[in-house]
């Protein structure tokens, strides 16, 4: 008798999670933004997410919740059921929270719904610098060893991952490492001449470059980007960057793992209705950003690839808090 109870309820659970998942969504979504309203992470979301729920046919209602680079609204999101009525809108930041030291959680933790769309990173220099692309600011490092100010943003923010490529690459460089707080005041202050060089975000940058206030040294891709199509890409100096390529900050929508693979395939196919609009590729295109939009393997090896590069470069450079090989983060190539 007791068997055929357990049986019954397990049956009922079952049954529960298959009309749940047929009938999903039958009331409101939480989407858990990471980061601050009218950042990148947030805009991006709230660009596709309309589309998105025109394909879904539900209303997702979307929510910053900040703190802990992004951390604690990650941490929000695995404390709800597995059910696909919380969703996180992040960044690439959780998956270098376990070697920053930063949380024991990542994106393993959850499924990738969509893999909106990635950033491009872009070296820029002040104007009045005796050289004007990359190869010339190696040749200058060289001859004027600690001269050189960088910006940065501090151990996991675009400018260490790029000036870490840079190290492996070429070797140390003996250049000064200036910190602000963002790219935004970082780029301010080399339009200033308060630092020389800065890694940053094509889309952060463009406006400044296309005005004459800064000179592009390279842009850290295979291909040129249309955007500034007459800007060299990293590779053509030094193939070696290739490994590391395409990289760069990226936007994602993610469930927690559990999620029934139903509610998952129509969470996927709705972001992705989305993200094939007009009016999201044209603000993705405006602000220098490449739209990828893909799920399932595609989105998990680029997840895998991008966490595998960038934490192993941060390790090489000295900025992590414990080994990649401590969480079973692969090396790059092996």
């Amino acid at each position: 008798m007791k068997s055929i109870l357990v049986s019954a309820v397990a049956a009922l659970a079952l049954s529960t999670v298959a009309v749940s998942a047929k009938d999903y969504p039958s009331k409101e979504i939480q989407g858990v933004i990471q980061w601050g309203a009218g950042g990148s992470t947030d805009t991006v979301m709230r660009s596709v997410t309309p589309h998105a729920e025109k394909t879904l046919g539900g209303t997702v209602v979307m929510q910053n919740m900040t703190g802990g680079v992004g951390a604690i609204a990650l941490n929000f999101v695995t404390g709800k059921p597995a059910d696909g009525y919380t969703l996180l809108m992040g960044a690439e930041n959780p998956l270098l929270y376990k070697v920053m030291g930063l949380g024991r959680k990542d994106y393993s933790d959850f499924t990738p719904i969509d893999i909106l769309a990635r950033g491009t990173a872009i070296l820029v220099a002040r104007p009045g610098l005796p050289f004007d692309d990359y190869k010339g600011m190696i040749a200058y490092i060289k001859a004027h060893p600690g001269e050189l100010r960088i910006g940065a943003t501090g151990p996991g923010g675009l400018p260490s991952v790029v000036t870490a490529m840079m190290n492996n690459v070429e070797g140390k460089l003996n250049v000064i490492s200036v910190p602000y707080d963002g790219d935004g005041p970082a780029l301010t202050a080399l339009q200033g001449g308060a630092i020389d060089v800065m890694p940053a975000v094509l889309g952060a940058a463009i406006e400044s470059i296309k005005a004459g206030k800064m000179k592009p040294l390279a842009i850290f891709e295979k291909q040129p980007n249309h955007l500034l199509p007459k800007v060299p890409t990293i590779t053509s100096f030094n193939e070696a960057y290739a490994k590391y390529l395409p990289w760069g900050p990226f936007f994602g929508v993610f469930v927690k793992k559990g999620t029934p693979s139903d509610v998952v395939a129509k969470l996927s196919a709705a972001y992705k209705a989305g993200a094939e609009t007009a009016d999201f590729n044209k603000l993705m295109d405006g602000r220098g950003y490449t739209v990828m939009n893909i799920s399932g393997k595609a989105a998990q090896d680029f997840l895998t690839k991008w966490q595998s590069n960038t934490t192993w470069l941060l390790q090489d450079a000295g900025l992590t808090k414990t080994s990649p090989a401590k969480f079973g983060i692969a090396k790059p190539g092996k």
